[in-house]
């Protein structure tokens, strides 16, 4: 007799009708399971509030992102090539304004201007704050366990991990939402 069967060889069940596994007692039977109640997930939120915080999320996870690769751009750049970007600065050696152009951080062949290397850096790090209370807001109102935001935060420091991150979140809350029609909070 296996695991999976239980007594003269008829299966057991081993997942509740909304696929969550639960264990069962040792005479559980097929008939005994249809009778089972089933738990329904709770939520924090109604779901046009989980909706809107979702797609506040996916446009936060989109947008930091994009700055957390411009960001690594930034930092080879720097870092192994000594350059940064810098806008509307003058040539050191002629005065001539160059409108976009290359610092080399060892010569100094640019002068004034604005510095957008280092603009990058600053927005990201305000963005990434931004982007934290919008994963703040979409696990509080989904009430997943905290390991879920730790992954969900860490999208925003590990260069592409935000993309895949956000497609996951958005199809499993999507997903969740719709097996769950009525396991939201209501005002």
């Amino acid at each position: 007799m296996s695991e999976n069967t239980g007594p003269q060889g008829t299966p057991r069940p081993v997942e509740r009708t909304d696929g969550k596994k639960v264990p069962l007692p040792a005479d559980a039977s097929p008939q005994k399971a249809s009778h089972v109640r089933i738990a329904r997930r709770k939520f924090a939120g109604t779901p046009s509030q989980i909706r809107g915080s979702l797609t506040f999320y996916k446009y936060c996870a989109w947008i930091s992102g994009t700055f957390l690769l411009l960001l690594v751009a930034e930092m080879i750049s720097r870092y192994v090539f000594g350059h940064d970007l810098i806008a509307g600065g003058r040539d050191a050696a002629t005065g001539a304004t160059v409108p976009v152009g290359w610092l080399n951080l060892e010569t100094g062949n640019l002068v004034g201007g604005l510095n957008l290397s280092t603009w990058v850096l600053i927005i990201h790090g305000w963005f990434y704050v931004v982007y934290l209370v919008a994963c703040f807001r979409v696990w509080f109102l989904m009430r997943w366990p905290f390991p879920q935001f730790i992954v969900m935060a860490l999208g925003g420091v590990v260069p592409f991990l935000s993309f895949i991150v956000e497609r996951r979140i958005h199809r499993e809350t999507l997903s969740q939402l719709r097996e769950n029609p009525t396991s939201a909070k209501r005002y």
